[in-house]
């Protein structure tokens, strides 16, 4: 059981470096949620800092995921009488929640998509893959990144019932179906008023005519 604690606590930790805050702070003299959307993550980066500020921040994020993940698997190779894929499935759920939920900065974070991302890719390669493809393909079309966000986290737990192979870590389909199940909700839970913005047809387009910096 302590295992199972440790690497909750550390993913989390992991989780609450939120990148987006630090670095807006670093480059342009401000929280970047006091800006835009408000949103701690690399949208309201691009946004309100810059493109440069952005990849910075979504290649932190995703490290995130694929560090929790890492250190999971290693914990499972050293502890004893644990079970390997809820250690993974455990450090995937909570760096995600930390990213949303930051303890260093008044718990208000990002939506998880690009911790989620690098948790994913860790989890199972071909699922990740599969996930980006649609995502970027929804928002190439839609050019709204929360419907390319929802719509892949949504294809996550369809794509558990049908793919069994590439897991990191070996498990009945089940566990991996409620896992990914969890880590959707957590998703679509942070983008709830970018659905009701979707519905109502008031959603925010991508643009980059203005995001040279």
């Amino acid at each position: 059981m302590a295992t199972y604690i440790i690497i909750a606590v550390i993913a989390y930790v992991i989780g609450s470096i939120n990148f987006s805050v630090i670095i807006s702070r670093k480059m342009a003299g401000f929280d970047v949620r006091e800006k835009g959307s408000g949103n701690a993550g690399t949208t309201n980066m691009l946004r309100a800092v810059g493109k440069k500020a952005a990849l910075i921040t979504l290649l932190c994020d995703i490290l995130k995921g694929v560090v929790a993940i890492l250190i999971a698997l290693i914990a499972g190779k050293i502890a004893n009488n644990v079970d390997k894929a809820l250690l993974i499935q455990i450090a995937g759920i909570f760096v995600v929640l930390g990213h949303t939920f930051p303890i260093f900065f008044e718990f208000k974070g990002g939506k998880g998509v690009a911790t989620s991302l690098g948790v994913l890719l860790m989890t199972n390669w071909q699922i990740g893959l599969i996930c980006l493809v649609f995502a970027i393909v929804i928002m190439l079309f839609s050019r709204m990144v929360s419907m390319g966000s929802v719509g892949a986290a949504i294809l996550f737990p369809v794509l558990t019932l049908f793919i069994n192979n590439n897991f990191i870590v070996e498990a009945s389909g089940i566990k991996y179906f409620i896992y990914s199940l969890i880590l959707a909700l957590i998703v679509i839970f942070n983008h709830r008023e970018n659905i009701k913005r979707i519905a109502n047809g008031t959603e925010n387009k991508l643009s980059f005519k203005n995001t040279n910096k």
